[in-house]
């Protein structure tokens, strides 16, 4: 057996385009995930706040008005490379900006594919008054795509992506897209 050098799958897209969905399947297939929002969620936790839109925006523009765009990537990275050392492919759930591709790029230490969900914005916002955890009224998730878009260059990381997968149908067609490209890819956790 050929011992292949190690790989990150990172999930890119607007919220509601399935990142999570996707994510938690290839959890439970066995891969190793890491969510690139539970830094900032651990940081609100940290301050003694309630986990919220818009506590999460402060503390996102807290980094990254310290430390820069790709402030993120940069606390990820040590987690990701100790995650490398014991597999040879992690997924990474919710890559934002591009800086935060280009850090990742250079500095991860594996070959980096990013996928990209992508789904109608109607059927996203719909998708997103409806989620149990975090539900966001239409408006709010508009306003929350033009604050990625505008303040995180979520953009980016959405247009440089290897791979898109179109999630207008239902979960389980998106889910065996993305199994049919993961074996495509021969992407094994």
């Amino acid at each position: 057996m050929t011992l292949r050098s190690p790989r990150a799958l990172a999930l890119v897209g607007m919220p509601g385009s399935g990142k999570t969905l996707c994510a938690q399947h290839l959890e439970a297939r066995g891969f190793f995930q890491f969510r690139f929002g539970s830094i900032v969620v651990d940081e609100v936790i940290r301050r003694g706040q309630a986990v919220t839109p818009e506590h999460e925006r402060v503390v996102r523009e807290a980094f990254r008005a310290q430390d820069g765009m790709d402030a993120i990537a940069k606390r990820a990275l040590p987690l990701l490379r100790d995650a490398l050392a014991q597999h040879e492919c992690i997924v990474i759930d919710g890559l934002y900006s591009f800086s935060e591709y280009k850090t990742l790029r250079q500095q991860l230490g594996a070959e980096l594919i990013v996928v990209a969900i992508v789904a109608e914005r109607q059927l996203r916002y719909a998708r997103l008054a409806q989620r149990p955890e975090r539900p966001l009224t239409p408006e709010e998730a508009e306003a929350r795509d033009w604050q990625e878009i505008e303040r995180i260059e979520k953009g980016g990381s959405i247009a440089i992506a290897d791979f898109t997968l179109l999630n207008n149908d239902t979960p389980e067609a998106l889910l065996n897209a993305l199994d049919a490209l993961l074996e495509r890819l021969d992407f094994h956790a």
